[in-house]
């Protein structure tokens, strides 16, 4: 289990992270979530035990990762947004180097590298050298590196960043068959959708400081008392933009004018909304449709930290 206490990084009056509290189950993937600097790789640093803390602590399955770095190594695999290859080494030559490292025995090393490729889909590659590869094999032979000493959580700091779809989707199924295999997972990413299918709970960081964290549809619950509702107009959308205006349970209203389209918040019950479509078209409103969106992990975040803002 990996769990976080009050974590606070401070650079002069700057918070890179403030009061971070932050439980992640033994077993489960857990997806971060934010924007560039909202304080994701600085969490995974100090996880890593690469960064120290200006206050607060961190333990891995109970160490603390200020007080017991070196034993916090040995159970984590960590995997930078940035990472370092030997262009001059071989794929297995590379593994080889990162477990004679971690102090594997050689005759062990012979045998876990190929299992290390092969889990990876990298073992048609294992005699080609680095700089040869390609990013997403680089991505994954980094993720192999990870794994070399078998820990059981894994730190993953945008592990798809700049991947093409295919690579992506190799990224995913690899987590997956990790996941199965036991091992806890933190990743960070930008691609928000995925996240939400490979991952058990979600937490939600903006400027430092932790703003949600749950399920996926837990966190979509949360934007149930403010549905997003889209509505299409037949011509111009003035009168219609006046009419919603004036309701109270509506807010943050967006017209969109060459697309007749009108999207706000709305925060009244499935009851309201029935009477509200009723007032409109009482109000001889030409409205083509009234709907309410379907919310994606992306739409809950842009919701949360910004509020509805595009269309």
């Amino acid at each position: 289990m990996i769990e976080t206490v009050g974590l606070t990084k401070k650079y002069g009056s700057f918070y890179a992270l403030q009061d971070l509290n932050l439980t992640v189950e033994a077993g489960t993937v857990f997806g971060f979530v934010g924007a560039n600097g909202a304080g994701k790789s600085t969490t995974f640093s100090i996880l890593a035990t690469l960064l120290q803390p200006t206050a607060g602590d961190a333990f891995v399955n109970g160490l603390s990762v200020t007080n017991n770095a070196h034993e916090v190594r040995k159970q984590i695999g960590y995997m930078p947004d940035f990472f370092g290859v030997y262009d001059q080494l071989k794929a297995d030559e590379y593994l080889d180097f990162y477990g004679a490292s971690y102090g594997i025995k050689p005759k062990e090393r012979e045998v876990l590298i190929p299992k290390l490729l092969e889990l990876v889909n990298l073992e048609h590659k294992r005699y080609e050298y680095v700089d040869l590869l390609s990013r997403g094999m680089k991505q994954r032979l980094c993720l192999a590196r990870a794994l070399i000493h078998d820990p059981n959580i894994l730190i993953l700091d945008e592990p798809a960043s700049g991947l093409d779809p295919r690579a992506r989707v190799e990224m995913r199924d690899i987590l997956k068959e990790l996941k199965s295999m036991g091992k806890t997972i933190l990743i960070s990413s930008h691609i928000l959708p995925e996240l939400a299918e490979m991952c058990d709970t979600i937490g939600v960081i903006d400027s430092g400081k932790l703003i949600a964290q749950g399920s996926v549809a837990d966190i979509q619950a949360q934007l149930q008392s403010e549905k997003v509702m889209r509505v299409k107009i037949a011509g111009e959308t003035a009168a219609a933009l006046a009419f919603f205006e004036n309701d109270p349970f509506v807010s943050k209203l967006l017209e969109v004018p060459e697309k007749s389209l009108i999207q706000f918040l709305y925060r009244g019950s499935e009851e309201d909304q029935i009477k509200l479509l009723q007032k409109a078209i009482a109000f001889n409103l030409p409205i083509v449709s009234f709907s309410e969106e379907e919310t994606d992990l992306e739409d809950v975040f842009m919701a949360i930290t910004k509020g509805v803002d595009t269309v």
